[in-house]
């Protein structure tokens, strides 16, 4: 089955879904979309860092990540302006990130798989991280749920029934770095917001519980990851855009469910 490089990729793509599911669905509530992109932007420039210091992609995306993650996490608590800060760090560390690549005289070729995903490439080494990944992010958010959901809901209760959200906001901090460094091969730097958020957001046109539209989020993101490889293999698109268009369609056809019911 593993030999099999269309079975690997449908393995990985599911696999990713078991946490960009449930955190996409803190991501929305949240109105973290931006500070996805800011995280996932930067990957790149840990690609590049990768490559120079001969290190793994998965590690130095990893920290690059996490750097991002943390920057945007403390300078959303003092009072800027978020959407503008956002903004330049999100498009200051995409370029910063391209510059840095260029320089990289062998990562020129394969920066477009590093931008929009290469799933069909993925080997049984890159699918043991990803599984790995992805349930360590899933523990993280199932062990914090409670304390994330009242965090997220009303930040003043949460501090009265004693959960700080300044912890809860680094669970999700962490889970979203994490998450970014395993899915970068997947879905790609460009791409990785669009697949955290279109699921959770099909899923909550049709969700009547926080753990509904979490679940939800996961099985729109299974089907996206199925039905984008599958157009891919039919059509000869590119699989990681595919997935997202997948996941696109899936929440067009949520929002009709919604108004059906």
């Amino acid at each position: 089955m593993f030999d099999d490089y269309l079975m690997r990729a449908a393995l990985a793509g599911i696999g990713l879904t078991f946490a960009t599911g449930p955190l996409g669905a803190f991501v929305v509530w949240r109105r973290m979309a931006y500070f996805g992109d800011a995280t996932a932007h930067a990957a790149i420039f840990g690609i590049a860092l990768s490559f120079a210091f001969g290190i793994s992609v998965y590690a130095g995306t990893l920290a690059v990540a996490l750097g991002m993650a943390l920057t945007v996490a403390s300078l959303s608590g003092r009072g800027h302006a978020m959407d503008t800060v956002l903004g330049v760090l999100a498009h200051s560390a995409l370029a910063f990130g391209l510059v840095a690549a260029s320089l990289q005289s062998g990562l020129r070729v394969d920066l477009s798989a590093w931008l929009f995903g290469d799933i069909l490439a993925v080997s049984r080494a890159d699918l043991a991280i990803v599984w790995a990944g992805a349930l360590v992010v899933a523990g993280l958010l199932v062990w914090r749920w409670q304390g994330l959901l009242t965090a997220t809901l009303n930040e003043e209760l949460a501090q009265a029934s004693g959960i700080n959200p300044r912890a809860e906001r680094l669970a999700l901090t962490l889970a979203l770095a994490l998450t970014v460094a395993v899915s970068i091969k997947i879905v790609g730097a460009l791409l990785i917001a669009a697949l955290l958020i279109i699921p959770a957001a099909a899923a909550r046109q049709v969700a009547r519980t926080p753990e509904a539209m979490a679940v939800g989020a996961i099985v729109a993101g299974g089907v996206s990851v199925l039905g984008g490889l599958g157009a891919s293999l039919n059509f000869d698109t590119p699989a990681g855009p595919s997935i997202v268009a997948a996941a696109a369609v899936l929440f067009v056809v949520s929002l009709f469910l919604r108004r059906a019911h």
